[in-house]
């Protein structure tokens, strides 16, 4: 038999993303004790993790949850604990990799997995607390739900609105080139100018861009769909320059 902390501390290191091999090597416990603990609907009392503290590195955190506002999700495992997904394009490795090392400077000890799927790779973490530091999370798509930040969520998005600027353009954003035609010495020439885009359907989303972006003094306009506002537009030359030097290309 294992006394209350024994468990506690197995329990700990399994909620860490650890594996039940290394957990086990360490401990000295068998997998199957191990199993079965997790087993337990609920935890006793004594084993339950104490609430977790701030971000590790704010920065990095600005930049994660603009990734999680977009593309990510957090979701409950079957045993206990909560996953952390961000869906990635695999036709940008170095996204995918920034994704990585901002969870691991947001977390530090957490263990990060790629899942590669159809068209995109699925950033995942497993840690219990990741509903503490993503309290968007909720039943549903998010443009269907109210989505606001916290307090502390928003004075580090004031802090480092570049990183959530960045976070948000990476996930549902684009730096494309349109395109146009206009008289130059009498002829009509082919005239092409950089633009950003950001699309989402949640209203409160767009506003918490468009509200970075004001902090950080880029103009910008809502384009609308079907008659519905859908993209957030950055196109005036000045403003693409700042967006190009904090932001730049996916790659």
């Amino acid at each position: 038999m294992y006394d209350i902390g024994t468990r506690a501390r197995a329990l700990a290191l399994v909620g860490q993303g650890r594996s039940l091999n290394s957990v086990s090597r360490e401990t000295g416990i068998s997998r199957a004790a191990i199993r079965s603990w997790q087993d337990r609907m609920e935890p006793l009392p004594r084993m339950t993790q104490p609430a977790p503290g701030p971000p590790a590195d704010q920065q990095a955190y600005a930049y994660l949850l603009g990734l999680y506002l977009g593309d990510g999700c957090v979701s409950p495992h079957p045993r206990g604990g909560h996953y952390l997904r961000v869906f990635c394009a695999d036709a940008w490795p170095g996204l995918i990799q920034e994704c990585r090392d901002a969870i691991l400077r947001v977390r530090p000890g957490v263990r990060v997995h790629t899942v590669p799927k159809q068209g995109c790779v699925t950033v995942t973490s497993y840690w219990r607390h990741w509903p503490a530091l993503f309290p968007q999370h909720g039943p549903g798509k998010k443009h269907e739900r109210a989505i606001v930040l916290e307090p502390w969520q928003r004075e580090i998005v004031d802090a480092f609105p570049w990183e959530f600027i960045r976070g948000l353009v990476h996930s549902d954003g684009c730096r494309v080139i349109n395109w146009t035609t206009r008289p130059v010495g009498g002829e009509r020439k082919r005239y092409e100018y950089p633009r950003y885009f950001f699309t989402n359907k949640s209203d409160d989303i767009r506003r918490l861009f468009t509200q970075a972006l004001d902090r950080v003094g880029v103009e910008w306009s809502i384009l609308r769909r079907g008659g519905e506002p859908f993209n957030a537009s950055v196109a005036r030359r000045a403003s693409v320059g700042l967006m190009d030097a904090h932001v730049g290309s996916k790659h």
